[in-house]
């Protein structure tokens, strides 16, 4: 065999070797028949992370990953958890690793939500069951230390956006959110009892639902307060069956005459704790609340969310009278 020979069947093989590399780094593969998830430690090494996803189905051949890594050798591989639910080929995995597109549930707790509110959306993401949640947040213990009368960790979990992994906990969960707490809690730089603070704050948050009338109510329960007048909060009344589990969706008789110290109707003061997780506008409402007399409020029957405050019994009653006159002429 001549010398040009021996080259030109070098060259060959070596043009077939690169061809069979680049079609395994650029071919869609899929070893595995559901979504499957893929834990990269911190500190993986990069033939150790090529093992991985070829035990897990996500890459025909280790070698290949490796090979990838050569090419760009430069690039960062994040660690995480990630989730693989189609075929991708070799480059592609890379690229989300480099990307660190790492899988998280996401768990939205908008402001007013309780912590049973936050045990379903929770339960319907499928992380963990309701009754684990509240297994968890209904032990104050993580938020002793900011508040010791607190019966449960109502009121500290703060409303935000929550990235959650397949490895959270309920109790690492209410850590996160008690945590989030802490940081706005903070940030108002005040020396105001936390308590009363956010017990006021969790009442403001289930009646104000205009951001203008927020201080104008957190002023009404705390004249009530001073003078020593029932709150006569509804959403009181409604946190009072949730807890006997006997809530229904709407308010009973027998929901009014619940003697649960969490029912204004019945018992005068703020009730154990608070009743709802306030976002940063109603606990600023509750430490600063309007100035003023008023002493009442109904809502008003437009829909707009607003309502109508008044001094005296008597105004009271008349509005009252009003939005029960505007309920009755709906269709």
């Amino acid at each position: 065999m001549t010398i040009f020979r021996r080259l030109a069947l070098v060259l060959l093989l070596g043009l077939g070797a690169a061809g069979y590399i680049a079609i395994n780094l650029n071919t869609p593969y899929s070893g595995f028949s559901r979504d499957t998830f893929v834990d990269i430690p911190k500190g993986t090494g990069t033939r150790q992370m090529a093992a991985l996803l070829e035990s897990s189905g996500v890459i025909r051949h280790s070698w290949s990953f490796v090979v990838a890594r050569a090419f760009r050798y430069n690039a960062t591989l994040q660690a995480g958890e990630y989730r693989f639910a189609q075929p991708a080929s070799v480059l592609e995995v890379f690229d989300r690793i480099v990307r660190g597109d790492i899988f998280y549930y996401e768990l939205v707790v908008p402001e007013g939500k309780n912590m049973f509110d936050i045990a379903a959306s929770v339960e319907g993401l499928k992380v963990f069951s309701a009754a684990q949640f509240l297994q968890a947040a209904r032990n104050p213990a993580p938020i002793r230390d900011l508040d010791p009368q607190a019966p449960t960790q109502e009121g500290y979990l703060f409303p935000n956006t929550y990235r959650l992994s397949r490895a959270t906990t309920p109790a690492g969960l209410c850590l996160m959110m008690t945590g989030k707490f802490r940081e706005v809690w903070s940030g108002l730089q005040s020396d105001a009892p936390v308590h009363r603070t956010i017990t006021l704050a969790s009442l403001v948050e289930k009646e104000g639902k205009l951001p203008a009338e927020r201080p104008v109510i957190a002023s009404v329960f705390a004249r009530r307060l001073s003078i020593g007048m029932k709150l006569d909060c509804d959403p009181t009344t409604i946190y009072a069956a949730l807890l006997g589990a006997s809530y229904t969706g709407a308010i009973h008789k027998s929901d009014l005459a619940n003697d649960s110290p969490y029912n204004t109707y019945q018992h005068a003061g703020l009730p154990p704790g608070p009743i709802a997780n306030p976002g940063l506008a109603s606990i600023q409402a509750a430490l600063h609340p309007a100035g003023g007399d008023y002493l009442y409020f109904v809502a008003r029957a437009d829909g707009s969310g607003g309502h109508n405050f008044s001094s005296t019994l008597a105004a009271q009653d008349a509005n009252v009278a009003k939005y029960r006159r505007a309920v009755a002429r709906r269709p």
